[in-house]
């Protein structure tokens, strides 16, 4: 992932017919906005530290442009397929990283929107203990280690394609339709005051709990966290298109600048001044 407030550094690596597997570590600088491009291979990441604060991920191909969803301890990246990725605030962070040619993964898998989001946090135990297993030959590599990494790499293959396999049969989560979580997405886009739940539910023909509970199971945070998260995205654009941040906190309905300032700080760590002067204006644009 590159972006102007990171660097990535390999520390050790092992290279296979097939596979990658290297130990890198991620210095992040401050608010961060990359890009995971498409390759021919799949992608796993283990944080072996954690991750910067609110690391998150989109599929912007897939989905509102506005949803991001929270990365877990191990994610996956699938061939062809583009995640934009943000965080927050500075850190160090180490991550086992593999790149597995797609002829490794068995059939051919079809990206679904659940799909996607469920490879964003994959807590299956045995995809977990095998990328530990790798971190663990690719630190301290012994006897045949080329052999050894094959071998897992083989078997963490079945293991993604069996826990993809289980995402697409699960059963309904009783979550919210498709067509009403797009009248919320086409509302937020609205640069003006945030929907009161009230509105949201009545624009969902639904009571405000059917609507948090649906939505929460459809996107796997609460409603009012994702409203949130999109006015942030709106005044972050806003920032870098030279609005004044009076005009920027009445257009998104803040009785203030000053309580707009303080909201933005709160979620970003930073203030809008200080946003403006470590983002260039042209990697903010196309983030």
């Amino acid at each position: 992932m590159g972006h102007p407030f990171a660097d990535m550094t390999i520390d050790a690596e092992i290279r296979v017919p097939m596979a990658t597997a290297q130990l890198v570590r991620f210095d992040v600088f401050g608010p961060a906005s990359g890009v995971l491009r498409p390759t021919g291979d799949y992608r796993v990441d283990l944080s072996l530290t954690p991750r910067p604060s609110n690391a998150r991920g989109c599929y912007d191909r897939h989905w509102n442009p506005h949803r991001y969803e929270r990365l877990g301890k191990v994610f996956l990246v699938p061939p062809g397929e583009v995640m934009q990725a943000r965080s927050d605030g500075a850190s160090t962070q180490t991550s086992m990283l593999l790149h597995i040619d797609q002829q490794l993964i068995p059939d051919r898998l079809e990206w679904t929107e659940r799909r996607l989001q469920a490879s964003m946090d994959i807590r299956d135990a045995n995809v977990r203990g095998l990328m530990l297993r790798l971190a663990h030959e690719t630190r301290h590599p012994g006897f045949a280690s080329g052999m050894l990494v094959e071998l897992v790499v083989a078997q963490l293959g079945i293991e993604l394609a069996r826990y993809c396999a289980r995402v697409n049969e699960a059963p309904g989560s009783g979550g919210l339709s498709a067509w009403r979580l797009r009248l919320i997405d086409e509302r937020l886009r609205e640069v003006r005051d945030a929907p009161t739940l009230t509105e949201l539910a009545e624009l969902c023909k639904l009571s405000v709990r059917q609507l948090t509970r649906g939505f929460r199971a459809s996107r796997g945070c609460s409603i009012g966290h994702y409203v949130a998260a999109s006015r942030i995205d709106h005044a972050k654009r806003m920032l870098l298109c030279d609005n004044s941040v009076k005009a920027i906190s009445y257009s998104l309905g803040f009785s203030s600048p000053s309580g707009f300032c303080y909201a933005f700080r709160r979620a970003t760590g930073v203030t809008p001044r200080e946003f403006r002067q470590r983002v260039p204006r042209t990697a903010a644009l196309n983030s």
